[in-house]
Protein backbone atom coordinates (compact mmCIF):
# COMPACT_ATOMS: atom_id res chain seq x y z
CA UNK A 1 0.00 0.00 0.00
CA UNK A 2 1.35 3.60 -0.97
CA UNK A 3 -0.10 6.86 0.53
CA UNK A 4 -1.36 7.56 -2.93
CA UNK A 5 -4.48 6.26 -4.10
CA UNK A 6 -6.12 6.63 -7.67
CA UNK A 7 -9.93 5.78 -8.50
CA UNK A 8 -10.00 5.40 -12.57
CA UNK A 9 -13.39 5.61 -14.41
CA UNK A 10 -12.59 4.86 -17.77
CA UNK A 11 -16.76 5.44 -19.17
CA UNK A 12 -17.69 5.11 -22.28
CA UNK A 13 -16.28 5.17 -25.89
CA UNK A 14 -13.00 6.27 -26.59
CA UNK A 15 -12.76 6.45 -22.65
CA UNK A 16 -11.21 3.01 -21.69
CA UNK A 17 -8.67 2.97 -24.45
CA UNK A 18 -6.98 6.58 -23.70
CA UNK A 19 -7.08 5.67 -20.05
CA UNK A 20 -5.20 2.13 -20.91
CA UNK A 21 -2.65 4.41 -21.87
CA UNK A 22 -2.45 6.16 -18.99
CA UNK A 23 -2.41 3.02 -16.72
CA UNK A 24 1.08 2.55 -18.79
CA UNK A 25 2.54 5.65 -17.40
CA UNK A 26 1.11 5.19 -14.18
CA UNK A 27 2.74 1.24 -13.87
CA UNK A 28 6.09 2.91 -15.58
CA UNK A 29 6.48 4.83 -12.62
CA UNK A 30 5.90 2.01 -10.40
CA UNK A 31 8.89 0.47 -12.02
CA UNK A 32 10.70 3.34 -10.84
CA UNK A 33 9.23 3.65 -7.06
CA UNK A 34 6.69 6.11 -7.83
CA UNK A 35 3.47 3.73 -6.93
CA UNK A 36 0.16 4.24 -6.47
CA UNK A 37 -2.96 2.54 -5.11
CA UNK A 38 -5.24 1.90 -8.44
CA UNK A 39 -8.87 0.74 -8.03
CA UNK A 40 -11.21 0.73 -11.26
CA UNK A 41 -14.70 1.28 -11.87
CA UNK A 42 -17.87 2.58 -14.10
CA UNK A 43 -19.50 5.29 -14.70
CA UNK A 44 -21.75 7.09 -17.38
CA UNK A 45 -23.11 4.80 -19.46
CA UNK A 46 -21.32 1.62 -18.54
CA UNK A 47 -22.59 2.27 -15.34
CA UNK A 48 -26.08 2.37 -16.29
CA UNK A 49 -25.30 -0.85 -18.51
CA UNK A 50 -24.49 -2.81 -15.57
CA UNK A 51 -26.71 -1.12 -12.45
CA UNK A 52 -28.98 1.12 -14.32
CA UNK A 53 -28.07 3.96 -13.11
CA UNK A 54 -24.69 6.31 -14.15
CA UNK A 55 -22.55 5.94 -11.10
CA UNK A 56 -23.56 3.74 -7.74
CA UNK A 57 -23.91 4.99 -4.30
CA UNK A 58 -20.76 2.14 -4.02
CA UNK A 59 -18.35 4.07 -6.78
CA UNK A 60 -19.67 7.58 -5.48
CA UNK A 61 -18.31 6.67 -2.03
CA UNK A 62 -15.10 5.17 -3.31
CA UNK A 63 -14.40 8.59 -5.04
CA UNK A 64 -14.85 10.08 -1.88
CA UNK A 65 -12.25 8.16 -0.33
CA UNK A 66 -9.49 8.05 -2.77
CA UNK A 67 -6.97 10.87 -2.95
CA UNK A 68 -7.39 11.64 -6.88
CA UNK A 69 -10.45 11.09 -9.71
CA UNK A 70 -9.30 9.90 -12.99
CA UNK A 71 -11.87 9.68 -15.63
CA UNK A 72 -12.07 9.38 -19.33
CA UNK A 73 -15.07 10.29 -21.19
CA UNK A 74 -19.26 9.62 -21.06
CA UNK A 75 -22.31 9.18 -22.85
CA UNK A 76 -23.13 8.27 -26.58
CA UNK A 77 -25.34 8.35 -28.76
CA UNK A 78 -27.37 4.82 -27.67
CA UNK A 79 -27.90 6.55 -24.65
CA UNK A 80 -29.73 9.54 -26.11
CA UNK A 81 -33.50 7.88 -25.50
CA UNK A 82 -32.92 7.50 -21.66
CA UNK A 83 -34.53 9.82 -19.67
CA UNK A 84 -32.71 13.04 -17.96
CA UNK A 85 -32.23 11.75 -14.69
CA UNK A 86 -29.91 8.32 -15.58
CA UNK A 87 -28.14 10.04 -18.79
CA UNK A 88 -24.66 8.98 -18.73
CA UNK A 89 -23.67 12.57 -17.89
CA UNK A 90 -25.57 12.35 -14.70
CA UNK A 91 -23.12 10.66 -13.51
CA UNK A 92 -20.09 13.03 -14.06
CA UNK A 93 -22.17 15.79 -12.45
CA UNK A 94 -23.13 13.74 -9.65
CA UNK A 95 -19.29 13.73 -9.13
CA UNK A 96 -18.52 17.09 -9.09
CA UNK A 97 -21.05 18.24 -6.87
CA UNK A 98 -21.28 15.57 -4.35
CA UNK A 99 -17.41 16.10 -3.92
CA UNK A 100 -17.75 20.03 -4.31
CA UNK A 101 -15.51 20.06 -7.06
CA UNK A 102 -16.11 23.88 -7.50
CA UNK A 103 -12.96 25.09 -9.30
CA UNK A 104 -12.44 23.79 -12.89
CA UNK A 105 -8.56 24.23 -14.20
CA UNK A 106 -8.81 24.10 -17.63
CA UNK A 107 -4.92 24.93 -19.42
CA UNK A 108 -4.51 25.89 -23.01
CA UNK A 109 -1.47 25.43 -23.98
CA UNK A 110 0.33 25.18 -27.54
CA UNK A 111 2.86 23.28 -28.05
CA UNK A 112 5.51 24.32 -30.67
CA UNK A 113 5.03 21.37 -32.82
CA UNK A 114 1.43 22.08 -33.15
CA UNK A 115 1.50 25.75 -33.65
CA UNK A 116 0.45 24.97 -37.39
CA UNK A 117 -2.30 22.54 -36.07
CA UNK A 118 -4.17 25.69 -35.19
CA UNK A 119 -6.74 27.87 -36.95
CA UNK A 120 -5.13 30.67 -36.24
CA UNK A 121 -1.83 32.16 -37.24
CA UNK A 122 1.04 30.98 -35.83
CA UNK A 123 2.32 33.86 -34.55
CA UNK A 124 -0.95 34.00 -32.31
CA UNK A 125 -1.06 30.87 -30.69
CA UNK A 126 3.04 29.52 -30.74
CA UNK A 127 3.90 29.87 -27.29
CA UNK A 128 0.17 30.25 -26.01
CA UNK A 129 -0.20 29.18 -22.04
CA UNK A 130 -3.21 30.39 -20.21
CA UNK A 131 -5.27 28.94 -17.54
CA UNK A 132 -9.04 29.07 -17.48
CA UNK A 133 -10.95 28.36 -13.81
CA UNK A 134 -14.59 27.73 -14.24
CA UNK A 135 -16.12 27.66 -11.19
CA UNK A 136 -18.27 23.84 -11.55
CA UNK A 137 -21.00 23.38 -9.18
CA UNK A 138 -23.25 26.15 -8.78
CA UNK A 139 -24.79 28.76 -11.35
CA UNK A 140 -27.14 28.08 -14.29
CA UNK A 141 -26.41 24.34 -14.18
CA UNK A 142 -27.38 23.38 -10.79
CA UNK A 143 -30.08 26.38 -9.70
CA UNK A 144 -33.39 26.61 -9.06
CA UNK A 145 -36.06 26.87 -10.03
CA UNK A 146 -35.45 24.85 -13.05
CA UNK A 147 -37.61 22.29 -15.64
CA UNK A 148 -39.98 22.30 -18.57
CA UNK A 149 -43.83 23.55 -17.82
CA UNK A 150 -46.39 24.66 -19.75
CA UNK A 151 -47.83 28.27 -19.65
CA UNK A 152 -51.03 28.82 -21.63
CA UNK A 153 -50.59 27.12 -25.13
CA UNK A 154 -47.11 26.94 -25.05
CA UNK A 155 -43.91 25.01 -22.91
CA UNK A 156 -41.44 27.13 -20.99
CA UNK A 157 -38.05 25.84 -20.31
CA UNK A 158 -36.18 27.57 -17.20
CA UNK A 159 -33.38 27.99 -15.65
CA UNK A 160 -31.80 29.76 -13.03
CA UNK A 161 -28.56 31.57 -12.40
CA UNK A 162 -27.47 31.90 -9.25
CA UNK A 163 -24.30 32.55 -7.25
CA UNK A 164 -23.52 33.73 -3.21
CA UNK A 165 -20.53 34.97 -2.12
CA UNK A 166 -19.27 32.42 -0.75
CA UNK A 167 -18.79 30.54 -3.51
CA UNK A 168 -17.60 33.26 -6.15
CA UNK A 169 -14.90 34.35 -3.07
CA UNK A 170 -13.98 30.39 -2.96
CA UNK A 171 -13.18 30.11 -7.12
CA UNK A 172 -11.68 33.94 -6.52
CA UNK A 173 -8.95 32.49 -4.29
CA UNK A 174 -8.04 29.60 -6.15
CA UNK A 175 -7.50 31.83 -9.45
CA UNK A 176 -5.77 34.62 -7.44
CA UNK A 177 -3.66 31.71 -5.75
CA UNK A 178 -2.50 29.94 -9.08
CA UNK A 179 -1.67 33.30 -10.47
CA UNK A 180 1.22 33.82 -8.00
CA UNK A 181 2.67 30.47 -9.37
CA UNK A 182 2.38 31.39 -12.78
CA UNK A 183 2.78 34.98 -14.05
CA UNK A 184 0.58 36.59 -11.40
CA UNK A 185 -2.50 38.13 -13.59
CA UNK A 186 -6.13 37.54 -13.07
CA UNK A 187 -8.59 38.45 -15.63
CA UNK A 188 -12.12 37.96 -14.19
CA UNK A 189 -14.85 37.21 -16.91
CA UNK A 190 -18.59 37.62 -16.64
CA UNK A 191 -21.85 39.41 -17.97
CA UNK A 192 -21.99 42.42 -15.22
CA UNK A 193 -23.70 45.11 -18.12
CA UNK A 194 -26.65 42.67 -17.90
CA UNK A 195 -26.81 40.31 -15.30
CA UNK A 196 -27.20 40.57 -11.80
CA UNK A 197 -25.24 37.57 -11.17
CA UNK A 198 -22.60 39.18 -12.81
CA UNK A 199 -22.70 43.06 -11.25
CA UNK A 200 -21.89 40.61 -7.91
CA UNK A 201 -19.27 38.53 -8.94
CA UNK A 202 -17.57 41.53 -9.91
CA UNK A 203 -17.77 42.57 -6.82
CA UNK A 204 -16.80 39.67 -5.05
CA UNK A 205 -13.59 39.43 -6.90
CA UNK A 206 -12.96 42.46 -6.30
CA UNK A 207 -13.38 42.27 -2.16
CA UNK A 208 -11.09 39.01 -2.52
CA UNK A 209 -8.31 41.02 -4.84
CA UNK A 210 -8.01 43.92 -2.84
CA UNK A 211 -8.58 42.06 0.91
CA UNK A 212 -6.23 39.21 0.04
CA UNK A 213 -4.53 39.27 -3.04
CA UNK A 214 -3.43 42.93 -3.54
CA UNK A 215 -0.11 41.96 -5.15
CA UNK A 216 -1.78 40.15 -8.18
CA UNK A 217 -2.77 42.13 -11.42
CA UNK A 218 -6.83 42.01 -11.80
CA UNK A 219 -8.59 43.08 -14.63
CA UNK A 220 -12.25 42.39 -15.15
CA UNK A 221 -13.79 41.84 -18.57
CA UNK A 222 -17.66 41.13 -20.51
CA UNK A 223 -17.22 37.35 -21.07
CA UNK A 224 -18.30 38.20 -25.07
CA UNK A 225 -15.34 40.22 -25.62
CA UNK A 226 -12.81 38.05 -23.56
CA UNK A 227 -14.63 35.09 -26.17
CA UNK A 228 -13.47 38.38 -28.86
CA UNK A 229 -10.34 38.88 -27.29
CA UNK A 230 -9.17 35.00 -26.75
CA UNK A 231 -9.24 34.84 -30.42
CA UNK A 232 -7.92 37.61 -31.49
CA UNK A 233 -4.48 37.75 -28.97
CA UNK A 234 -4.92 34.72 -26.67
CA UNK A 235 -1.48 35.70 -24.79
CA UNK A 236 -2.80 38.85 -23.59
CA UNK A 237 -4.30 36.46 -21.00
CA UNK A 238 -2.35 34.46 -17.72
CA UNK A 239 -5.13 33.08 -15.89
CA UNK A 240 -8.88 33.77 -16.45
CA UNK A 241 -11.68 32.76 -13.83
CA UNK A 242 -15.41 32.98 -14.90
CA UNK A 243 -18.58 31.02 -13.70
CA UNK A 244 -19.73 27.93 -14.94
CA UNK A 245 -21.83 29.02 -18.13
CA UNK A 246 -19.59 31.33 -19.41
CA UNK A 247 -16.19 28.66 -18.65
CA UNK A 248 -18.09 26.00 -20.39
CA UNK A 249 -18.15 28.23 -23.40
CA UNK A 250 -14.76 29.93 -22.99
CA UNK A 251 -12.46 26.90 -22.30
CA UNK A 252 -13.83 25.19 -25.12
CA UNK A 253 -13.16 27.85 -27.19
CA UNK A 254 -9.88 28.55 -26.10
CA UNK A 255 -8.99 24.57 -26.70
CA UNK A 256 -9.48 24.99 -30.05
CA UNK A 257 -6.70 27.50 -30.42
CA UNK A 258 -4.01 24.61 -29.91
CA UNK A 259 -5.42 22.83 -32.52
CA UNK A 260 -7.25 19.74 -30.97
CA UNK A 261 -9.62 18.66 -28.12
CA UNK A 262 -7.61 15.70 -28.22
CA UNK A 263 -4.74 17.82 -26.01
CA UNK A 264 -6.35 18.64 -23.36
CA UNK A 265 -6.03 17.97 -20.07
CA UNK A 266 -8.37 19.25 -17.00
CA UNK A 267 -8.69 19.28 -13.22
CA UNK A 268 -11.47 20.27 -10.93
CA UNK A 269 -10.43 20.65 -7.53
CA UNK A 270 -12.38 20.98 -4.10
CA UNK A 271 -11.69 21.77 -0.34
CA UNK A 272 -8.33 19.92 1.24
CA UNK A 273 -8.97 16.86 2.48
CA UNK A 274 -7.83 15.92 6.28
CA UNK A 275 -4.12 14.31 4.63
CA UNK A 276 -4.09 18.20 3.42
CA UNK A 277 -4.75 17.35 -0.87
CA UNK A 278 -7.71 18.68 -2.24
CA UNK A 279 -10.88 16.43 -3.32
CA UNK A 280 -10.10 16.04 -6.99
CA UNK A 281 -11.05 14.40 -10.32
CA UNK A 282 -9.11 14.68 -13.65
CA UNK A 283 -10.18 14.45 -16.97
CA UNK A 284 -9.72 15.01 -20.57
CA UNK A 285 -11.85 17.49 -22.20
CA UNK A 286 -12.76 15.58 -24.78
CA UNK A 287 -15.92 13.64 -25.06
CA UNK A 288 -16.47 10.04 -25.70
CA UNK A 289 -16.26 9.91 -29.44
CA UNK A 290 -18.54 6.83 -30.22
CA UNK A 291 -18.12 6.84 -33.78
CA UNK A 292 -14.32 6.29 -33.30
CA UNK A 293 -14.28 3.81 -30.59
CA UNK A 294 -12.81 0.92 -30.55
CA UNK A 295 -10.26 1.83 -33.25
CA UNK A 296 -7.15 2.64 -32.20
CA UNK A 297 -7.77 5.99 -33.37
CA UNK A 298 -8.49 8.18 -30.22
CA UNK A 299 -5.23 10.54 -29.52
CA UNK A 300 -4.38 9.57 -25.63
CA UNK A 301 -2.55 12.66 -25.07
CA UNK A 302 -5.65 14.80 -23.00
CA UNK A 303 -5.63 11.80 -20.81
CA UNK A 304 -2.40 11.47 -20.30
CA UNK A 305 -1.80 15.25 -19.50
CA UNK A 306 -5.05 15.12 -17.12
CA UNK A 307 -2.53 12.06 -15.17
CA UNK A 308 0.28 14.72 -15.20
CA UNK A 309 -1.88 17.62 -13.44
CA UNK A 310 -3.07 15.01 -11.02
CA UNK A 311 1.06 14.95 -10.13
CA UNK A 312 0.87 18.42 -9.92
CA UNK A 313 -2.27 18.99 -7.70
CA UNK A 314 -2.94 16.03 -5.92
CA UNK A 315 0.43 14.55 -5.52
CA UNK A 316 3.13 17.61 -5.09
CA UNK A 317 5.29 15.67 -7.70
CA UNK A 318 5.73 18.76 -10.21
CA UNK A 319 9.34 17.47 -11.70
CA UNK A 320 7.53 14.64 -12.65
CA UNK A 321 5.26 15.90 -14.15
CA UNK A 322 6.86 18.06 -16.36
CA UNK A 323 8.35 14.72 -17.03
CA UNK A 324 5.80 13.55 -18.24
CA UNK A 325 4.62 16.70 -20.29
CA UNK A 326 7.99 16.73 -22.23
CA UNK A 327 8.30 13.66 -23.15
CA UNK A 328 4.58 14.50 -24.60
CA UNK A 329 6.10 17.43 -26.43
CA UNK A 330 9.34 15.31 -27.78
CA UNK A 331 7.31 12.65 -29.17
CA UNK A 332 5.11 15.32 -31.45
CA UNK A 333 8.19 17.50 -31.90
CA UNK A 334 9.57 13.89 -33.32
CA UNK A 335 6.21 14.06 -35.44
CA UNK A 336 4.23 11.11 -34.24
CA UNK A 337 0.30 12.60 -34.84
CA UNK A 338 -2.66 10.20 -34.11
CA UNK A 339 -5.52 10.58 -36.75
CA UNK A 340 -6.91 13.79 -35.47
CA UNK A 341 -3.63 16.04 -35.65
CA UNK A 342 -2.86 14.55 -38.99
CA UNK A 343 -2.85 17.42 -41.57
CA UNK A 344 0.88 18.01 -42.34
CA UNK A 345 2.95 16.24 -44.93
CA UNK A 346 5.51 14.05 -43.43
CA UNK A 347 3.76 13.71 -40.05
CA UNK A 348 3.64 9.73 -39.19
CA UNK A 349 0.23 8.33 -38.21
CA UNK A 350 -0.05 6.11 -34.72
CA UNK A 351 -2.55 4.47 -33.03
CA UNK A 352 -3.61 5.02 -29.59
CA UNK A 353 -1.80 2.24 -28.00
CA UNK A 354 1.62 3.28 -30.15
CA UNK A 355 0.80 6.92 -29.35
CA UNK A 356 0.79 5.84 -25.43
CA UNK A 357 4.22 3.63 -26.51
CA UNK A 358 6.22 6.21 -27.50
CA UNK A 359 5.27 8.66 -24.99
CA UNK A 360 6.28 5.69 -22.07
CA UNK A 361 9.31 5.45 -24.59
CA UNK A 362 10.52 8.77 -24.18
CA UNK A 363 9.89 8.85 -20.21
CA UNK A 364 12.48 6.21 -20.34
CA UNK A 365 15.13 7.38 -22.25
CA UNK A 366 15.24 10.48 -19.84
Amino acid sequence: MTDRSLLILPGDGIGPEVMAEVRKIIDWFGTRGLAFDVSEDLVGGAAYDAHGTPLTDATMAKAQEVDAVLLGAVGGPKYDVLDFSVKPERGLLRLRKEMDLYANLRPAQCFDALADFSSLKKDIVAGLDIMIIRELTSGVYFGEPRGIHTEGNERVGVNTQRYTESEIARVARSAFELARKRDNRVCSMEKANVMESGVLWRDVVQEIHDAEYPDVELSHMYADAGAMQLTRWPKQFDVIVTDNLFGDLLSDLAAMLTGSLGMLPSASLGAPMENGRPKALYEPVHGSAPDIAGQGKANPIACILSFAMALRYSFDLGDEADRVEAAVETVLADGLRTADLLGEEGMTPVSTAEMGDAIVARLAAG
